[in-house]
């Protein structure tokens, strides 16, 4: 899960990127700013992804080897057999998928895994996803071969020794779909990093959303706040890192019932992170002021 400082730094860098002069619009400026954030994280996920898919691919080599020589004698039957014609295209379509799956599997390779430039992380994630691709369209035909033995009895002794291969090649791709989706295998151990990776991303993304949107719909009642605390204060004359950090303060403070030294410290601990030299004090003096008027103002309300 991650953590609530992690959270709350997503939401200061995208407060601060939607803010910036002539900025995108929150909605629109999401998809980009979430590949950008998480990239690291993602790039980590995709490593591990690869690292899995290369130990499952250990012994492939060997069965491909022994399906290609059965497949040959395999179609030279079904020649013989021309009501089976659909069943020999399925065989060349699968022999098809399986070059395929070994070309996609030996590019992504050859892709440097300890590169962190972005575009190199962009074409691993593309790389892992044609695999994954080509995996899924071969086990489609790998089935329909396998049922459409069943429509030909007299055939099936012949053939059982290709399908034996198919379905040792088949239980390497049902393993791969675990690796793709590990979120929809919870009981298989060995996947738990890439489970817990990937639903950390997502967790990420979820709740710092969910707190932005929260900000931007009081982002007026806010700035009025500041406004009223802040000499001369007006939101484009207050450095943008600063002007993040305080809105999510504010908000906090004021909507959130977060207790404030909670709100202050952590709005510091923020403004060291992100801002400049002199952020931390400025942020603790204004942060202190909307505290202590919050504290009147829930007094006079208890009085009342």
């Amino acid at each position: 899960m991650p953590s609530r400082r992690h959270i709350r730094e997503a939401v200061v860098q995208f407060l601060y990127c939607a803010d910036l002069e002539g900025g995108a619009d929150p909605a629109a400026l999401r998809g980009p700013f979430w590949d950008f954030v998480t990239e690291s994280d993602r790039r980590s996920l995709q490593l591990a992804t690869f690292r899995t898919v290369h130990h499952l691919a250990h012994g492939r080599e060997g069965r491909l080897a022994e399906f290609v020589e059965r497949q040959s004698l395999a179609s030279t039957l079904l020649t013989a057999w021309p009501q089976a014609e659909s069943l020999k295209i399925d065989l060349k379509r699968i022999a098809e998928l399986e070059s395929g799956w070994s070309t996609s599997f030996a590019k992504l390779e050859r892709l440097p895994k300890d590169d962190d430039d972005a575009s190199v992380a962009e074409s691993f994630g593309d790389a892992l996803e044609v695999l994954f691709k080509v995996d899924r369209d071969l086990a489609a035909a790998r089935r329909r071969f396998l049922e459409g033995m069943e429509d030909f009895p007299a055939l099936r002794g012949q053939m059982e020794a290709v399908a034996a291969t198919i379905r040792r090649l088949q239980r390497i791709s049902d393993r791969l779909r675990m690796v793709e989706e590990p979120e929809k295998f919870p009981e298989q151990a060995d996947l738990a990093r890439l489970r817990d990776s990937k639903a950390d991303i997502l967790e990420l993304q979820k709740k710092a959303d969910e707190l932005v949107d929260l900000i931007l719909a009081k982002k007026e009642r806010i700035d009025e706040t500041l406004a009223a605390v802040v000499e001369n204060f007006a939101p484009e004359r207050i450095d943008p890192v600063d002007r993040a950090i305080l809105r999510l303060g504010t908000y906090e403070i004021l909507h959130a019932a977060t207790p404030p030294k909670v709100a202050m410290n952590e709005a510091i601990e923020l403004a060291k992170r992100f801002g400049t030299t002199d952020s931390r004090r400025f942020v603790n003096g204004v942060l202190d002021k909307i505290a202590k008027q919050a504290a009147e103002v829930s007094e006079i309300q208890d009085v009342l």
